[in-house]
């Protein structure tokens, strides 16, 4: 049996991988989802700026995401 103190160590490490993998990249799919065409030039840079640090997982939820444009009616 392993060491209380291991699988504390294991448990935080698999958290904050899910947090960095899954749910900050959701939540920034969710935010640039929105705000992508009325951003200002500044807010536009840190989209790049969270689109770089959280790539990989932005890499990993994008078979799952939509982001087209609604359809127009004409």
């Amino acid at each position: 049996m392993p060491s209380p103190e291991l699988l504390l160590i294991a448990f935080l490490y698999s958290a904050l991988g899910a947090i960095y993998l899954l749910v900050i990249p959701a939540a920034l799919y969710f935010y640039l989802n929105k705000r992508w065409y009325v951003a200002s030039s500044i807010e536009r840079t840190l989209m790049y700026g969270l689109v770089f640090l959280f790539f990989p997982g932005l890499l990993l939820l994008a078979p799952f995401v939509n982001l087209r444009p609604a359809r127009r009616t004409i």
